[in-house]
C-alpha cells in the first residue's frame, strides 16, 4: 500500500491524537506533515509493519514531542532575549567594539573546535551549525543515541576546556 493512501486512511484519528496532545491548532498541521514525510521514508519497509496503527500512532506521539521539544528551546530562547537583549543580537546590529569582541570570540570557538577530534567536531558543528537533533545524528554517523549524547556532552566539556586555555593563555601575553 502506498503511503499516501495510508495516511489519507489513517489521517482522521492522527489529527486527533495530534490536536488532543499539542492543543495547538497550528501546530496540528505541521505535525501532520511530519508524519507524513515518515511515512514516505519508511515507503519500502511499511509492508513489513505488522500493526501499521500502532506504528503511526508512535510516529504521532514523537513528532509531537519534537515539536514540544523544539517549541521549549524557542520559549527559553524568546525569554533570555526578553532578559538580556543582547542574546538576539546579530553581528550587524552591535556597536563597533562588540563587533570585534565577537570577531575575537568567533575565532577563538573556531581554534578550538579544530583541535577537536573528527568524531566530535562533526557532532558539534551537525547539531549546533544545523540543529540537527540526537537521532539524525546517530543514523548519519551510524552510531547510538546514547553515544551521539555522551560524545556531545565530552566535546562541549574539551571545548570549554581549550576556550579556557586559549583565553587564560591570551591574558597572559
Amino acid at each position: 500500500m502506498s503511503p499516501q493512501i495510508l495516511f489519507l486512511e489513517n489521517e482522521s484519528w492522527l489529527r486527533t491524537v495530534v490536536r488532543s496532545r499539542v492543543g495547538e491548532s497550528d501546530a496540528v498541521d505541521d505535525i501532520m506533515q511530519n508524519i507524513a514525510v515518515a511515512l514516505v521514508k519508511q515507503k519500502d519497509s511499511l509492508a513489513e509493519i505488522n500493526r501499521i496503527s500502532g506504528w503511526l500512532y508512535q510516529v504521532a506521539v514523537k513528532q509531537v514531542l519534537m515539536y514540544r521539544r523544539t517549541r521549549g528551546r524557542r520559549r527559553n530562547f524568546e525569554d533570555r532575549i526578553v532578559k538580556d537583549p543582547s542574546v538576539g543580537q546579530t553581528l550587524e546590529t552591535l556597536d563597533p567594539v562588540a563587533r570585534v569582541l565577537a570577531a575575537e570570540e568567533r575565532q577563538q570557538v573556531q581554534q578550538g573546535v579544530e583541535k577537536l577530534d573528527e568524531l566530535d567536531r562533526q557532532i558539534l558543528m551537525l547539531k549546533y551549525s544545523e540543529g540537527w537533533t540526537y537521532r539524525q545524528l546517530a543514523d548519519h554517523l551510524g552510531i547510538k543515541e546514547d553515544t551521539v549524547e555522551y560524545r556531545l556532552a565530552k566535546a562541549r566539556r574539551q571545548l570549554r576546556g581549550l576556550l579556557a586555555s586559549l583565553d587564560r593563555s591570551k591574558t597572559h601575553a
